[in-house]
C-alpha cells in the first residue's frame, strides 16, 4: 500500500480506507483475510490511532470488515445483491443464491391495524388485521427484521395451525390463493435502535435499509403491508435505469 498523501485535503482515515478497498475489490485481500490492526496501521501510515481506528470502525459498519474479539479484524463476506425489480419473498431470494431460509418467529397476534397500517392498507384503523414479527435468516446468520400486516378478511384463521415460519407467500397462495403481481415500495437508511440491534446481532447505531412495501393482487387489492429492516453491512440493493426517450 502506498503512503498517504498528507497535503491534499482528504482526510487520512478515508485514505486509508481507499487504500484497503482497493487491496479488497483487486482480490490481493479475500474474504477471511485479516487485516492490519489498529497499531500495524499507525505503523504504516505514520497517523494516530484514533485515525485507524475510524478507518477500521467504518469499514465494518459499511460491511466490508469484521471484527473477531481478541483475534482481528477480518475482510467479510461480499455483500448480498438485491434486486428492486420484481416481487419476490425473501424465502424465493435465499434458495436461488443457494443459501437455506429461515424464519424466527418473534411475535404473531391478531390485533387492529392503527392509523399508519389503516393508511397503508387502505382499511379503518379498527379493521381486524394480522401482525407477523419475523427475523429472516440466511445460511443461519440474521438478514433482516421483518413485520408483515394483512386484513383478517383476506386470511381467515391464519395462526390456527401455528405462527408462519416459512414462506408467508407461498401460505397465501396456497391456502388462500392469494397471488402477490404487484407492489409499491420505498427504500431508506436508518440506524439501528436497541431492540433492532439486539435482534439482529448489530450494533447500536448500524445503518440499516428499511424496506416498506404494499403489496398486491391480480384484483388491485391491498393484500400485504411489510415493513423490512435488512442489515446494511449484508445488504446492498441494485435497480436498472433507463431513460425515457422523450428525454433524449
Amino acid at each position: 500500500m502506498n503512503n498517504l498523501g498528507k497535503d491534499v485535503p482528504i482526510p487520512l482515515y478515508y485514505q486509508i480506507k481507499a487504500r484497503l478497498l482497493e487491496a479488497i475489490e483487486n482480490g490481493q485481500l479475500k474474504p477471511g483475510d485479516r487485516v492490519m490492526s489498529e497499531r500495524e496501521l499507525t505503523t504504516q501510515f505514520g497517523v494516530s490511532r484514533m485515525t485507524a481506528r475510524q478507518a477500521l470502525t467504518e469499514m465494518e459498519s459499511q460491511g466490508f470488515l469484521f471484527r473477531v474479539q481478541g483475534k482481528g479484524t477480518f475482510v467479510a463476506t461480499p455483500k448480498l445483491e438485491q434486486p428492486l425489480a420484481g416481487l419476490t419473498s425473501f424465502t424465493e431470494d435465499m434458495r436461488r443464491r443457494g443459501l437455506e431460509p429461515a424464519a424466527r418467529v418473534i411475535s404473531a397476534e391478531e390485533t387492529v391495524a392503527g392509523r399508519k397500517v389503516a393508511r397503508a392498507l387502505g382499511v379503518g384503523e379498527t379493521a381486524s388485521i394480522y401482525r407477523l414479527e419475523r427475523l429472516r435468516l440466511a445460511g443461519g446468520e440474521p438478514m433482516a427484521l421483518e413485520v408483515s400486516h394483512i386484513p383478517s378478511s383476506f386470511v381467515p384463521g391464519l395462526l390456527d395451525r401455528g405462527p408462519v415460519e416459512h414462506s408467508l407467500y407461498r401460505v397465501l397462495d396456497e391456502r388462500y390463493g392469494l397471488q402477490l403481481i404487484r407492489a409499491n415500495q420505498s427504500l431508506e437508511a436508518v440506524a439501528a435502535n436497541p431492540y433492532e440491534a439486539e435482534v439482529l446481532k448489530v450494533r447500536e447505531g448500524t445503518p440499516l435499509l428499511l424496506l416498506e412495501r404494499v403489496s398486491r393482487d391480480a384484483q388491485d387489492r391491498n393484500i400485504e403491508f411489510v415493513r423490512s429492516l435488512y442489515r446494511g453491512d449484508r445488504y446492498r440493493f441494485t435497480t436498472e435505469l433507463i431513460r425515457r426517450e422523450d428525454t433524449l
